[in-house]
């Protein structure tokens, strides 16, 4: 599944921006989105060139005059292969753009892999996200990893997943912001996955706990 526009959250992902400096900077208008009206609501969504030069801003041009960054952000608009930019036509000041294109492009991989092992049906539990070909909510993986569970511990309880897949999770999270009423999260206020010391190997009763929230989940 190729993503060709992106929303502010998941511009914010791929820029590595925190998503309020996304905002702002769409509110200053130094980048103008395109507006896409669904129902009453209106979405924001950036093309390719607008996120590239939103992580130049992340990369250090936020520190320059914002009449400099208005004028790199409309050679950036202006063309799509453009490898420098010299803002101002002078040679003082030079961007490289080729390097930040290219590991731009390996995060929209990213992106769309984690797009992809992702299904959301009505039918099955209640709309939450969850991994293709399973009843595993990926909010559940994120929010262990945030606690401080590792990818080996993670793996031990659900054989289901991959490495690649748990590596998702936050890029998944963050990316589609669930909106409206926050949905039940019996596993977010256990404590943290852990490996017990002096030991190499999950213990059972550290994964248990999560197993039986999931399962009242998907009861």
């Amino acid at each position: 599944m190729e993503i060709r526009e992106y929303t502010p959250a998941q511009a914010s992902v791929l820029a590595n921006l925190p998503l309020p400096a996304v905002h702002k900077l769409i509110e200053r208008r130094l980048i103008r989105p395109r507006r896409l009206r669904s129902g009453r609501s209106i979405q924001r969504m950036l093309n390719v060139q607008q996120v590239l030069y939103l992580r130049l801003e992340a990369e250090g041009v936020r520190l320059l005059p914002v009449s400099a960054r208005r004028a790199i952000a409309k050679q950036i608009e202006s063309s799509s292969g453009k490898d420098i930019v010299v803002p101002g036509g002078g040679s003082a000041l030079v961007i490289q753009v080729k390097s930040v294109r290219k590991e731009l492009d390996a995060d929209l991989k990213k992106l769309e892999r984690a797009t992809e092992m992702a299904v959301s049906d009505p039918e099955l539990m209640h709309g939450t996200p969850v991994y293709r070909g399973t009843r595993i909510p990926i909010e559940l993986i994120a929010s262990m990893l945030r606690q401080g569970a590792e990818i080996d511990e993670i793996l031990d309880g659900y054989p289901a997943l991959d490495r690649e897949k748990i590596e998702l999770a936050p890029v998944y999270v963050q990316a589609f912001p669930r909106r409206g009423r926050p949905a039940n999260r019996p596993w977010a206020k256990r404590r943290p996955l852990r490996l017990h010391a002096n030991s190499a190997a999950l213990q059972v009763d550290d994964v248990a706990p999560h197993r039986r929230m999931l399962a009242h989940v998907l009861g």
